[in-house]
């Protein structure tokens, strides 16, 4: 979920007369034209194939190491657990997302409806706020695992791993709900006509012809919240490992450490890399067209890389699966 504020002016008392006026003389939109990632039809019919190549193997990889979870008893760890809801999440995060993209490149008329478009900014909205905790709660599954071993059945009990999971799904489904209920209220008098291939908030707010100055308050707010206690979870988990790793006397002890987090920390970089590059940077630099090539990075590419960092860097993962293929 984008949380890149767009600039607008600020409203007179006479601006919002003005400004209500229009939203009561405001015919109901049926529904909003995407303009999708480019208006080329020379590359639409390539980027299909490479994106409905790029979904497909989202799909078989993600669905795959969940099969793989729960086939393989070895794997049935909450470090798995936590993996295999991961790769559910990614599955759906992207789901909400790339069959319209695709559909888009062949389409002539990019239509999306608006109850449509609606439940797009929902569920996308709460299966990327799902990601980013489900970062945080593997963290600090690797901080129990390394910085109290001998705790860790009792820290990391099946109950506890449960509740942590379905802690973030409901953080995730009501703060989208949160932010979806706030867009909607919008009027679009203007214009249907969405920059973007998605519905995303940026996009619709820089469309509405209300004032949208309460919903810039709420997504710093409630996104910042979301985002914030990932990223200080993820860092103070990491700086304890750190500290108890360099602690240890045996460096095959300190290998065997560092390769149990090496997964989850790549993962965790490109992540929230993406996250600092889209949401930190100056409004200055704002582009629709960046906007958009971050936006595929994090809304497709990176539901993929998931599985393959930690089935390729996994020595569990690759035992498991070697087992299956042999049987």
């Amino acid at each position: 979920m984008m949380l890149i504020v767009v600039p607008f002016p600020s409203f007179t008392t006479r601006d919002s007369q003005i400004s209500a006026m229009a939203v009561e003389n405001c015919s109901v939109m049926t529904d909003f034209i995407l303009l999708g990632l480019t208006g080329r039809k020379d590359v639409q019919q390539g980027l299909f194939v490479f994106f409905l190549l790029v979904y497909a193997i989202t799909m078989i990889a993600n669905l795959g190491m969940i099969l793989l979870i729960k086939l393989d008893c070895r794997l049935h760890t909450p470090m798995y657990y936590f993996l295999s809801n991961l790769s559910f999440c990614d599955v759906c995060y992207s789901s909400t997302v790339s069959p319209k993209m695709l559909a888009g490149f062949l389409a002539e008329q990019k239509k999306i409806p608006y109850n449509s478009c609606a439940i797009q900014l929902y569920f996308f909205g709460a299966f990327a706020d799902v990601e980013c905790l489900m970062l945080a709660v593997m963290a600090y599954d690797r901080y129990a695992a390394i910085c109290n071993p001998l705790l860790y059945t009792i820290t990391m009990s099946r109950r506890i791993c449960i509740q942590l999971v379905a802690l973030a799904y409901i953080v995730g489904f009501l703060d989208s709900a949160i932010h979806t209920g706030c867009t909607f209220r919008l009027a679009f008098c203007n214009s249907n006509i969405i920059n973007h291939f998605f519905c995303d908030i940026p996009p619709l707010l820089s469309l509405s012809s209300s004032d949208t100055s309460i919903n810039e308050i709420v997504m710093f707010t409630f996104i910042g919240c979301v985002v914030g206690c990932s990223v200080i979870t993820v860092l103070l988990s990491y700086a304890y490992i750190i500290m108890t790793i360099l602690r240890m006397n045996s460096a095959e002890g300190r290998r065997k450490a560092f390769s149990t987090c090496a997964s989850h920390l790549t993962a965790v970089a490109i992540f929230h890399g993406t996250l600092l590059f889209m949401y930190f940077r100056p409004s200055s630099s704002y582009s629709m067209d960046t906007d958009k090539m971050a936006s595929v990075f994090y809304t497709v590419v990176i539901p993929m890389l998931n599985p393959l960092i930690y089935s390729l860097r996994n020595k569990d993962v690759k035992g498991a699966l070697k087992k299956i293929i042999s049987t």
